[in-house]
């Protein structure tokens, strides 16, 4: 996923110094260095791969073209990871359509030994509408057996999507936040329908981006570069809200 940008980086940064310095120094080199120096063909390599990958992060940043869905279970450390896999792709621009929770106890289960472990998922599952929205949340309990063979595939499936809904319909277009970097300062930009200045409140916890609106609650998990900074200040303007960060003091 992140190939596309990183050799956009290197093609630009690296490659063209990096060619000169070798056709220069080659003759020399090979003839004292244990191993042969790269040869024009290798950097043509490069180039030659750099121009079949062009125009695919364009593909895999439209959400109308390219969407991914995440798989979850109800469980603390699960959802940790799918945080950080949420932000992963929020980050080089892949839009999340939907969030799937797995193995979730059936109401079914109602023998005491599981009262602990109903009320443990139910707590995880309100965070994950917290955490994820407006992303679309959808669950599938835990059955009673591996879903295994293309009967059990067709059970799940009626669990996941309505009579005659097409799987592979994209539910969400419109990425949750932005991570963006303007005039040197870090940025966070959210979209908020119908939110006022005076609905709006933030908060930094451990390395997340707590975003309140009226009783609503978004925690956002921030990338490794942005995790120990703090907000600044915040704008809202169109609907967007725009959180300014900077280092902690």
């Amino acid at each position: 996923i992140s190939m596309p940008t990183t050799l956009d980086w290197y093609m630009k940064h690296i490659f063209p110094f990096q060619r000169t310095l070798l056709k220069a120094v080659r003759p020399i080199a090979n003839r004292v260095a244990p191993f042969e120096l790269p040869t024009d063909s290798y950097f043509a390599n490069i180039r030659d791969l750099f121009e079949k990958l062009g125009g695919v992060d364009e593909i895999m940043e439209d959400p109308h073209t390219t969407s991914v869905r995440l798989v979850t279970n109800p469980e603390k450390m699960v959802l940790r990871e799918t945080q950080r896999a949420f932000v992963y792709f929020s980050l080089h621009g892949l839009t999340v359509d939907m969030v799937i929770v797995n193995r979730v106890l059936p109401p079914e289960i109602r023998d005491a030994w599981f009262n602990e472990w109903h009320s443990s998922q139910n707590n995880v599952s309100r965070e994950i509408e917290e955490y994820f929205a407006p992303v679309p949340v959808r669950r599938v309990p835990l059955f009673a057996h591996e879903v295994l063979g293309k009967q059990r595939l067709q059970d799940l499936a009626k669990v996941l999507y309505a009579e005659g809904e097409d799987p592979s319909a994209v539910t969400q277009t419109e990425k949750p936040y932005v991570f963006g970097k303007r005039d040197g300062k870090y940025e966070v930009r959210l979209h908020l329908p119908f939110a006022t200045k005076g609905d709006i409140g933030l908060f930094k916890k451990g390395e997340e981006l707590v975003v309140e609106v009226g009783t609503l609650r978004r925690h956002i998990g921030m990338p490794r570069s942005m995790a120990t900074l703090i907000p600044a200040r915040a704008r809202l303007e169109n609907q967007i809200l725009t959180v300014e960060m900077k280092e902690a003091q």
